[in-house]
């Protein structure tokens, strides 16, 4: 029987390799919660342009989908991607590309409800499952130097919608309705029941 080495663990060649296809530190961790230990890290690559007029969940869908495609998959491996944002209304607010930006974030979302929505893509060699899951976040109204001291920390930088709820932003938060893992960047029940769906147990 031979092996091969897939980056975090050594896969036997009739094993499932589990392959993560994503950047963040969170989902990572997030799934090692769940018991479940990628043998791969991959990094997509994709164009995350916004199409004109589309809505937020249709958005992280196609996008949990592109990363999940952008990589060749053998017989049994297993790929998980996924791609989160909040939203308020219909606007889609993804990742803020300076502090600047960062801080009309804030003060936008300040003082009232939003959404964040993550979709999921579970691939195997024939077949993609996907899912979207939505969040509803009430941010309290911010005063200047909560903001300014938030923005200094750097806490918002990678962050959809500027702010980690697992964080210094969590005192912020006086209510969610639905999945907390998901605002955080992966909604641990549904990733796991895809997952078992697709026949992978977690260690």
């Amino acid at each position: 029987m031979t092996s091969l080495k897939v980056g975090l663990t050594t896969v036997t060649s009739n094993q499932v390799r589990f392959i993560l296809a994503s950047a963040s530190p969170r989902r990572l961790e997030l799934l090692k919660r769940l018991g479940y230990f990628p043998d791969k890290l991959l990094i997509p690559n994709i164009n995350e342009k916004y199409s004109h007029g589309e809505v937020p969940r249709d958005y992280v869908l196609r996008m949990a989908i592109g990363k999940s495609q952008v990589f060749c998959l053998k017989e049994k491996d297993i790929l998980l991607a996924a791609d989160t944002v909040v939203a308020k209304g219909r606007r889609i607010i993804g990742k803020p590309i300076s502090e600047s930006h960062a801080r009309e974030i804030l003060e936008m979302l300040s003082g009232s409800r939003h959404r964040v929505l993550t979709g999921i893509a579970v691939r195997t060699f024939d077949q993609t499952t996907t899912r979207v899951v939505q969040t509803v976040v009430k941010m309290k109204k911010l005063s200047s130097e909560e903001r300014d001291d938030y923005l200094a920390s750097g806490e918002w930088q990678g962050k959809a919608g500027g702010y980690g709820i697992q964080g210094r932003a969590e005192q912020f938060i006086p209510w969610i309705r639905g999945s907390y893992t998901n605002v955080v960047g992966l909604p641990l029940y549904e990733t796991r029941h895809l997952l078992l769906a697709n026949g992978l147990k977690p260690l």
